[in-house]
């Protein structure tokens, strides 16, 4: 099958820029003698996990309970979850998943440790946490000390919990000014997570993992602090438009929503078949991340989407007009991929104009 006869909108993943992608993460983690253990919430498909496991990757980063039981389904046995974990029933199926793989999850609070002691009481094998730290971000994760120290002597306390580990996502980097502000940002993480690592070793409470990262600072080879033991970029595999900008180039976007042109209504305005459902609404606006328009086109250098309703992409560009016709079908780069490839039941591989493959989405709505 060609690209051509697919319907649309359908999401295309290009198979040759998708796997120098992975060999390229690969080889930075191996250079700095660390691990990698990718975010599989960028893509959602167990088969794509597996295939970063083959290229080298030590095991998967998922956000959600529910991605995990899928990547366990298929076959992926060394999962993280980099989330704070709250609710009996949650913590019930982590345990359900820890009878068969090798699990770990989140905390940044007592309670939540206290929750997997009562929990994991009855099970074979304990709850494994790592703390997160907040490096900048302004999301979750402990921000004093003396959180940090009352959370440990709890995790202490808990003999159905172990402390694996810190992590840490340096999220601030997306709206950093320039690639050498993005690597101190990402520097002045690790050594902040490095920090409370060595905290931890100084109640004997050495850290197994030191977890960090984001696809900014690790796309821009930022320096791996000694200490640090993993790294955890997601959106690598794919690259959006907004990535794109931060290393100034489109050639390592795999991912493209393929969309028909349905209306030229006027001399400058032209209708794509996909709209908010199919793209999102997201936008970037700040540092080396912005990116014009809620999607780019790769093939027709200039021309962004302007706006989107739910099920339609507006684009005004004269020039962009006159040159195609309803029918035609035109590549979409997103702003922002993870979204996109949660809104998709299949993504279909792609070499050249050729359909190799077709990949489910596996993990697509598991938000619980």
């Amino acid at each position: 099958m060609r690209i051509h006869e697919l319907d649309t909108p359908v999401l295309l993943i290009d198979r040759d820029i998708m796997e120098k992608n992975l060999r390229d993460m690969q080889e930075y983690a191996d250079s700095h003698g660390v691990s990698l253990r990718p975010h599989t919430k960028t893509h959602k498909m167990p088969a794509l996990a597996m295939q970063q496991q083959r290229t080298g990757a030590r095991g998967i980063t998922v956000a959600k309970v529910g991605e995990a039981e899928v990547m366990a389904k298929h076959g992926l046995d060394d999962i993280f979850i980099a989330n704070e974990i709250v609710g009996v029933r949650k913590l019930e199926r982590i345990r359900e998943l820890a009878r068969s793989v090798d699990i770990s999850f989140g905390v940044d609070t007592p309670c939540q440790v206290e929750a997997a002691e009562e929990v994991f009481a009855s099970a074979g094998r304990p709850a494994q946490v790592l703390v997160e730290i907040e490096v900048g971000e302004n999301r979750s994760g402990i921000i004093e000390e003396e959180d940090f120290l009352a959370l440990l002597k709890t995790i202490q306390a808990c003999p159905h919990v172990r402390f694996k580990g810190v992590f840490s996502h340096d999220g601030n980097s997306y709206s950093a000014p320039t690639q050498e502000e993005c690597r101190r940002i990402s520097v002045i993480a690790q050594k902040r997570t490095l920090e409370f690592a060595t905290l931890a070793s100084k109640l004997g409470m050495k850290p197994e993992t030191v977890s960090v990262g984001s696809t900014p600072s690790m796309m821009t080879y930022s320096e791996i602090v000694e200490g640090v033991t993993e790294i955890r970029p997601g959106t690598y595999i794919f690259m959006d438009a907004c990535q794109a900008n931060v290393i100034g180039t489109l050639d390592r976007c795999a991912a493209t929503v393929l969309a028909t042109v349905i209306s030229r209504p006027t001399e400058e305005r032209v209708i794509l078949d996909v709209g908010a459902k199919g793209l999102t609404m997201q936008t970037r606006s700040e540092g080396i991340c912005s990116t014009k328009g809620r999607g780019t086109l790769p093939e027709y250098p200039g021309v962004t989407i302007d706006s989107v309703y739910d099920e339609h992409a507006i684009i005004y560009d004269r020039e962009f007009r006159r040159k195609i016709a309803i029918g035609d079908r035109v590549r979409i780069i997103p702003v922002h991929i993870c979204p996109v490839c949660n809104l998709y039941d299949t993504a279909f591989l792609v070499s050249g104009d050729e359909v190799i493959g077709e990949i489910p989405v596996l993990c697509r709505g598991k938000l619980q």
